[in-house]
């Protein structure tokens, strides 16, 4: 009586180990990338949308905000005087873009700096020449020193007040350029999250196109 012997193939693991042979079939790997595809086309078009309304939120804001403090570009001549020519194409302009709002921060700033000599806002000390005043009455000086003294605070504070008044105006224009230059990034990222959205959208069609013919031919 003999004996039959029958070989069976061993598979072994990168370690050298014997191991089991795990079978993945061509279809639900199909169907894992299907539904990558749709999750992430999903997200695209979710954050394609909360950009557009961030967008349109922005510019919405800053329209709204220029537009009721009703400021206006001289005209043409005065620009042209003031040697603000790159300002000439915003002549009678109403300030009412991000574009506009920094154009005009620009023109705000060109008179800032013949205030004070370029000063600041924070540099002028009229506290101390009011305070010299004040010295000077408690040390009986003449009326012509007190008087000269009280021109020199009356001019330091006006000055102040100036340069405070057109640097808050000057900072609330350059935030809203700010809010609107927000505003474009957001629309050009809704724009490829839109255009991602898409291409996803086709791969996934694609996807189940190659799924389903993949089917046929398996009944075939």
């Amino acid at each position: 009586m003999g004996a039959t012997i029958q070989e069976r193939p061993v598979v072994t693991t990168a370690s050298g180990a014997t191991g089991d042979v795990v079978e993945l079939h061509r279809r639900s790997i199909d169907k894992v990338l299907i539904g990558f595809g749709l999750i992430v086309a999903m997200v695209f078009a979710v954050g394609g949308g909360l950009l557009t309304w961030g967008s349109n939120f922005a510019e919405d804001y800053v329209y709204d905000e220029l537009s009721s403090q009703q400021v206006f570009f001289p005209d043409e001549a005065s620009l042209r005087e003031e040697g603000r020519d790159d300002l000439v194409q915003y002549a009678d302009e109403q300030v009412t873009t991000g574009a506009e709002a920094e154009a005009y921060a620009s023109f705000i700033d060109g008179h800032l700096q013949g205030i004070a000599d370029g000063q600041t806002y924070a540099e002028i000390d009229d506290r101390g020449a009011a305070q010299a005043v004040e010295d000077a009455k408690a040390d009986g000086a003449s009326e012509a020193e007190i008087a000269e003294l009280q021109a020199t605070a009356d001019q330091l504070r006006g000055q102040r007040d100036s340069l405070f008044r057109g640097e808050t105006l000057r900072g609330l224009l350059l935030s809203s350029f700010a809010w609107a230059t927000i505003g474009e990034i957001a629309g050009i990222a809704a724009w490829v999250a839109f255009a991602g959205a898409v291409v996803m959208a086709g791969l996934v069609i694609a996807g189940m196109e190659h799924l389903r013919r993949n089917r046929r031919n398996a009944r075939a």
